[in-house]
């Protein structure tokens, strides 16, 4: 619970897309200017939205949809959300951007120049392997932060993923995101690895991405 405020957690629907892309930027970015669709776009902020929006929405149900998010409300407001997923390669995420982008009125020298920008963050991946229950996108509004609304979405996710038969989740974050570290390492995940890469550093501001992972047969 959040102090004496009334906390639910609850699946995505539909009409919180808008909410889910505003997190999706922020869990991207950290505590850092620029996340990865900011840089594989290149757009202003409301552009970015606009597209985050759209692929929440995608047919592809890439690790971006509505449907793998929880949310967690305050009050009946959307206050923080997580997406909770089997770990998998990044072919939906590609043809969710396709098809986000073709809907949009984006050519193929236009797409291209969008997977060529995102290439900066692959000596970094840090992701977790097949089998793996996957953690991301971790997000909450800046006004509801400190009230535990992201350890009880983690420990909402890690008890679908015990339901679903997995056994490890893994969680990354941005080398530099202390408040992220802090928070995992306070429900039970630990040090696994992290890459770093000077180009990636110059681009972004952090040197990689550190892993945890938390064992789920049990919960904390």
């Amino acid at each position: 619970m959040a102090g004496r405020s009334q906390v639910a957690i609850r699946p995505a629907r539909r009409e919180d897309a808008r909410f889910i892309a505003r997190n999706i930027l922020a869990s991207q970015r950290g505590p850092f200017r620029r996340g990865w669709f900011d840089i594989a776009l290149g757009w202003d902020e409301p552009q970015c939205l606009a597209f985050v929006e759209c692929i929440a929405l995608a047919p592809t149900p890439s690790w971006w949809h509505i449907t793998h998010f929880i949310v967690a409300e305050v009050e009946g407001e959307p206050a923080a959300s997580l997406c909770a997923l089997p770990a998998a390669g990044p072919e939906a995420a590609r043809a969710a951007i396709q098809e986000v982008a073709t809907a949009m009125g984006l050519g193929a020298t236009d797409l291209k120049a969008i997977f060529r920008r995102g290439t900066y963050g692959v000596n970094c991946w840090v992701q977790g392997g097949e089998g793996d229950w996957l953690i991301e996108h971790v997000a909450t509004l800046p006004e509801y932060r400190g009230r535990g609304l992201v350890q009880a979405l983690i420990e909402h996710a890690l008890a679908a993923g015990r339901a679903a038969g997995f056994e490890i989740a893994p969680i990354s974050f941005l080398i530099g995101n202390e408040a992220a570290e802090r928070c995992y390492a306070k429900v039970g995940f630990a040090f696994a690895e992290e890459k770093r890469d000077p180009a990636f550093e110059a681009i972004t501001g952090s040197p990689g991405f550190r892993r945890f992972v938390r064992a789920i047969g049990a919960p904390s």
